[in-house]
This record gives structure tokens, C-alpha cells and sequence, in this order.
């Protein structure tokens, strides 16, 4: 090997020696001049490192080359140390057939760059450029020698069992074929070369494909490459610098590991920037079971930045899931209001807290005797308050929910200065409570007129805007709810509409004992003046006891703090008024030297005036004049 270096011996004479090294097809092999002496050298070499007997023949070389120089070197026969050997020589080769092939590149490049302004040139010109630089012409052939090379380099070292070499060789920038070095890594079961090749080659496909299958192996089926762990990590970490070049690539093997790491697939998808409606509907089509996942992690990631119809369409998959879940529950006959399952309970948070849906369309795939809460929420994203409270009240049974509705709706209206009707919210849910409905079913034909999701009986179709425009004229017509008023009549009505638990002649009875409790937690929001006007005559007043003692008090405790104010601001008054007579009684000296500070004369017996701060002494006439001139420049600027 040694002297194979030292000469000028080509590459590839070298590498046919190796039967067991491929090589790419239809390569020329340039035979040295002395190929007795090279022959003999490398029977030398094979004896040496493999111990062979003298059995062979090396007496006659020129019999060799007749017949086979390759059948020499039969592959049964190449030893450990040949191959060793024939690595250092390739890697002290490589460098400077890789530094030619490189430059060869870069001329090409240039060529490329600048080829629209050599064509400007004359053609005598360009003779004469294309003289001149004959001797430092590259060969076309130098990348196709570094594919030898390097193809050749990648073989042996995996041969010798230099594993880790081979994968720096991938690593950095190499020339390797391909398809040589791809049928020779399957063969072997090189894994880890092999999506290593792929890579350098920006075969990503192939390299995913590959990865997925290994990481859908088991480790005790991997024979080739033992304690060797192929996680779905390394596939989200294979696609995190493909997210800008191909999405799409990375959308087609990124479902294969959200399911096993749904945490980290989604901030691979995050941050790199794959457009999130891309990514749901690529979800929706195929992956749909894991497209409510996705949808719940990138809102919980980023609340501000998921897109309106993201946020609708995770709701939508909320109640489907959940009218699945009821109408199971109905065949077996368990369906119970106060069931919760898990996705229910997502969906009642997402009905709150997420904005981006469209609440009309939710309420006509709910049922209309059943998931009240659900409904509830909805009305009250189209501002129907009383229709909304009506269902906790008189539905669920559940005043606590409904005063929780009415917080949330009075808190909410005061970030908003334009809403006025949350001011009267809790005198909604008062009158719900002192003026029942007249029959159940009257206020269930409400309901259904609202959100019925199609016209009985003969009337025609027409289309979804006129449908929602009458419903929502209906309601307004029926309910009023959108902007409550209370006039002097209808207080008198609502006292005649029942007294205490007595039932209403319009049937169900009052619900005295919650109004009060209303009254009593939340005295400090509601109008005193019309609340006990909707009060029944007969209350009594131990009864309102804890409505009116703290209002009683806050109204003492103002009147306190307002005369205190008062008598703050009235001896605030003396005060000034005595600073006031103190410098009126400020003494000023004049005598004959005193000087005018305008005009530098001397005052004398002439009317004079003294600034405010009792030492600067002036002419009247001059201290008029300096303001008549300063109200003729403020005028002239103004002009200006």
C-alpha cells in the first residue's frame, strides 16, 4: 500500500483488487505501466496480512494478469488487515481528490453566475480568455473520481467495523452513490448509516419511511445493531428543520408519533410555523381521532393566536362527541341531567370560555329536553339573559348556577362601557324568580320556536338567514330579553302575579326564599327602587333584614364620609382665605432712591404697583404698558 501511495498508480486499479468493494458501473480502470511489480506487491500484501501458505503461486505474475487479476483476490479470501490497509489509503487520498472535485463545483457555480456576461464578450475575446486558462482547468472527472472514492471508503470502513467513522463520513460533505452505498447498507442492516445517507442526500422520504419502521420494531428484532434505540423522538427530530421546505412531508409523518407524543408533535408544529388550518384539516382527513387533541393543545399553548373557525370546529367535535355519549345513554335509558362525562365537561368550559363560535348553529343540534347547561351558555352568548336564566332556574333547578351567570355577565359588562344591559341582570333573574312561567310547556314551545332546526307542518323552505331573522324577532317580541325595562306597570302587575308561596293564578309557585337570598348576597348591584317594587306586598320586613341592613349602612357611612368631606373643604377655604389676607397685609418701604425694576427710574411721588412675590417694584404706567405689549405679541403669534 505503501508503494501504491508513493506512485502515481490510479484509484481505481487499486479498488479492483477488492472483489468484495462495488463499485459504480461502467467505470474505466486505468492499469499501470509496471503492472508485474504492482500485481506482485499486492500477492505480498495479501500473504502477509492473511497468513496465506506458500501454496500460492508467485513466480508467475504474467499468468495472473492473463487470466483474472480479480480472481487473485477472491472475496473468501480478503483479509481483516487488506481492507485496513485499504482504508488509510483511500483517507490519505481523499483530500485532494475531494479539494479538485469541490473546486470543479464551485468553478461551475461561478460559470453559471456570471455565464449571461461571458456571452457579451467577442470572440476573439473569449479564445483568448479560454487560452489562458488551460492549464488551470479542473477535469470534469474530479467529482466522479470522489465518488469512487468516497463510495468505496464508506464500504471498507463498515467492513473493518468502524461504524462510528462511516457515520462521520455521512455527516460531513461527501460524494457517495447513492444507490451503491443503499443497496450495500440494506443488505448489511446498516440502520443508522443509512438514514444517515438518505439524509446527506436529501432523501427525506425515504429516511422517514425508514425511521417510522424502525421505530415501529422492536429492539430485540434489530440483530444488526445491537443496544441501538430508535424512539418516535428522533422523527420529530428529523422533521424540525423540514417545517419551512416541506410541510407537507412533515404534516404525512408527524401523525405517525402524535398519538405517542402529542405534546411535543404539537410544538413541532408550532414552531415551525405549519399553518395550523393546514394541519386540521390534514387531521380531520386522516387522523380524525386525534384532531380534538391537537385542537386542545394549541389552545392551550396559544389561547390569543388560534383562528376563529379552529375554535368553532373544536366545539363542534365537543358536541358531537357528547351527542354520541347522550344518545347511548337514552337507548339504555340512564340519560340523567346531571351526568357529566369528561367530554362534556370540556365542552361546557370551551362554551365559556372560547368566543369564536357560532352559538345559533350549536343550539340546533342540542336537544330540547335535555343538556340545559349547554343551551344556557349558548343563549347567553346571543344576549337572551332571560331565556338563559329561565333554564337554570327553572330546568336544572339550580340557583346557584344561575347567580353565577349573572356575576359573570355583570362583571363582564363593566369592562365594556357600551353594555347597559348588565346592569339589570340581577333584576332579570329577581322578576324570573317572583313571576314564573305560566305553564312548562308554554316556555318549551319558546324554546323550541327558537332553535328549531326545521319548519312544521305545510310551510315551505326558505332560507337560513330569513329562518334566523324571524327567530330572532320572536324573541325579542316574547321575551323582551335583550334590553330589560321596568316601568311603574309591570311592578304592579308582577305584585299581583302572586303572594308569598301561594300559587299564581297563572300557575307555579313564587319563589320567595331564593329572591330574598338574591337580595341579600347581592344588595350592592341591584336598583333598591325597583326591587322592592317587584317584592310582594306581604313580605315581610325581618325578611329583607339582610337586604337593607348593609344598604342602610353604606348609605349612613356615605353620608358620614360626605360631611366629613365638608367640613375638610370648608376649613380648606378658611385656610386660603387666611394666606390670602396675610399677603394683602405685606408691607412695602418706598423712599426717594427706590427705583422703578421696568425703567430704572426712581418712583417718586407716582402711582406704583408690586408684584406678588412683595419685592419687585414698578411704575403703574409701566407695568400697564409691559401688559399691553404682551397681549399684543400672544395676539400676533396667534396670527401666525
Amino acid at each position: 500500500m505503501e508503494q501504491f501511495l508513493a506512485s502515481s498508480v490510479d484509484i481505481t486499479y487499486v479498488l479492483s483488487l477488492y472483489p468484495s468493494i462495488i463499485l459504480p458501473k461502467g467505470i474505466s480502470i486505468s492499469k499501470p505501466e509496471k503492472v508485474t511489480d504492482f500485481a506482485s506487491d499486492a500477492l505480498d500484501l495479501l500473504r502477509v496480512s492473511s497468513g496465506a501458505s506458500d501454496e500460492m503461486d508467485l513466480a508467475s505474475p504474467s499468468r495472473i494478469l492473463e487470466s483474472d487479476e480479480k480472481a487473485v483476490f477472491d472475496s473468501q479470501n480478503m483479509s481483516y488487515n487488506a481492507l485496513k490497509a485499504l482504508v488509510k489509503f483511500l483517507q490519505k487520498k481523499r483530500y485532494g481528490i475531494i479539494e479538485r472535485a469541490t473546486a470543479e463545483g464551485t468553478e461551475e457555480a461561478v460559470s453559471d453566475a456570471v455565464g449571461h456576461s461571458i456571452k457579451s464578450y467577442d470572440s476573439s475575446r473569449s479564445k483568448n480568455l479560454s487560452k489562458s486558462h488551460v492549464h488551470i482547468h479542473i477535469s470534469s472527472g474530479a467529482r466522479e473520481m470522489a465518488a469512487i472514492l468516497d463510495t468505496a471508503l464508506l464500504q471498507a470502513l463498515l467492513l473493518t467495523g468502524q461504524s462510528s467513522a462511516a457515520l462521520e463520513l455521512l455527516r460531513v460533505p461527501n460524494y457517495c452513490d447513492a444507490k451503491i452505498c443503499e443497496e450495500f447498507l440494506e443488505q448489511r442492516n446498516y440502520y443508522s448509516a443509512l438514514l444517515e445517507l438518505y439524509k446527506c442526500n436529501e432523501m427525506h422520504r425515504e429516511a422517514l419511511k425508514l425511521l417510522n419502521q424502525l421505530v415501529e420494531s422492536s429492539l430485540g428484532h434489530l440483530q444488526s445493531e445491537l443496544d441501538q434505540k430508535f424512539r418516535p423522538e428522533m422523527i420529530i427530530e428529523y422533521l424540525k428543520p423540514l417545517c419551512a421546505s416541506d410541510p407537507m412531508l412533515v404534516l404525512e409523518y408527524s401523525m405517525h408519533v402524535l398519538e405517542s407524543c402529542p405534546t411535543q408533535t404539537i410544538e413541532l408544529l408550532l414552531s415551525g410555523n405549519v399553518p395550523a388550518d393546514l394541519v386540521n384539516s390534514y387531521l380531520k382527513q386522516y387522523a380524525p381521532k386525534m384532531q380534538a387533541t391537537y385542537l386542545e393543545l394549541m389552545l392551550s399553548m396559544n389561547e390569543i393566536g388560534i383562528s376563529v373557525n379552529l375554535q368553532n370546529e373544536l366545539v363542534h367535535i365537543y358536541i358531537s362527541e357528547v351527542l354520541d355519549w347522550y344518545a347511548d345513554l337514552i337507548s339504555q335509558q340512564k340519560w340523567d341531567e346531571e351526568s357529566y362525562s369528561p367530554t362534556r365537561k370540556k365542552l361546557l368550559s370551551a362554551l365559556e370560555g372560547i368566543s369564536g363560535y357560532n352559538p345559533e348553529a350549536l343550539l340546533k343540534r342540542l336537544p330540547v329536553d335535555a343538556l340545559y347547561e349547554e343551551r344556557a351558555i349558548c343563549l347567553g352568548k346571543m344576549n337572551q339573559h332571560q331565556l338563559a336564566l329561565s333554564l337554570y332556574v327553572h330546568k336544572l333547578l339550580a340557583p346557584d348556577l344561575a347567580l353565577a351567570y349573572c356575576n359573570r355577565v355583570y362583571e363582564a359588562g363593566q369592562h365594556r362601557s357600551s353594555s347597559k344591559s348588565y346592569s339589570t341582570i340581577y333584576l332579570t333573574l329577581l322578576q324570573i324568580y317572583l313571576n314564573p312561567w305560566r305553564t312548562t310547556k308554554e316556555f318549551e314551545n319558546r324554546i323550541m320556536n327558537l332553535v328549531s332546526p326545521q319548519n312544521t307542518g305545510g310551510q315551505k323552505v326558505v332560507s337560513t338567514r330569513a329562518k334566523v331573522g324571524r327567530a330572532v324577532k320572536k324573541i325579542a317580541d316574547i321575551e323582551g330579553a335583550e334590553d330589560l325595562r321596568f316601568s311603574p306597570s309591570s311592578t304592579d302587575s308582577s305584585r299581583s302575579d302572586g303572594d308569598g308561596e301561594e300559587p299564581s293564578q297563572e300557575g307555579g309557585p313564587i319563589m320567595l326564599d331564593e329572591a330574598l337570598d338574591l337580595l341579600g348576597r347581592r344588595w350592592d348591584r341591584i336598583n333598591v327602587a325597583q326591587a322592592l317594587k317587584l317584592l310582594p306586598r306581604e313580605t315581610k320586613l325581618q325578611n329583607l333584614l339582610p337586604f337593607l341592613e348593609p344598604l342602610l349602612k353604606k348609605s349612613s357611612e356615605g353620608r358620614r364620609n360626605y360631611s366629613v368631606i365638608n367640613s375638610l373643604r370648608y376649613s380648606e377655604n378658611l385656610q386660603v382665605k387666611d394666606e390670602l389676607y396675610k399677603q394683602r397685609r405685606t408691607v412695602m418701604k418706598i423712599t426717594g432712591d427706590s427705583l422703578c425694576s421696568l425703567c430704572n427710574k426712581r418712583i417718586g411721588t407716582s402711582v406704583f404697583a408690586v408684584y406678588p412675590n412683595g419685592k419687585t417694584l414698578v411704575h403703574f404706567v409701566c407695568f400697564r404698558d409691559s401688559q399691553s405689549l404682551k397681549a399684543v405679541r400672544s395676539s400676533a403669534l396667534r396670527k401666525l
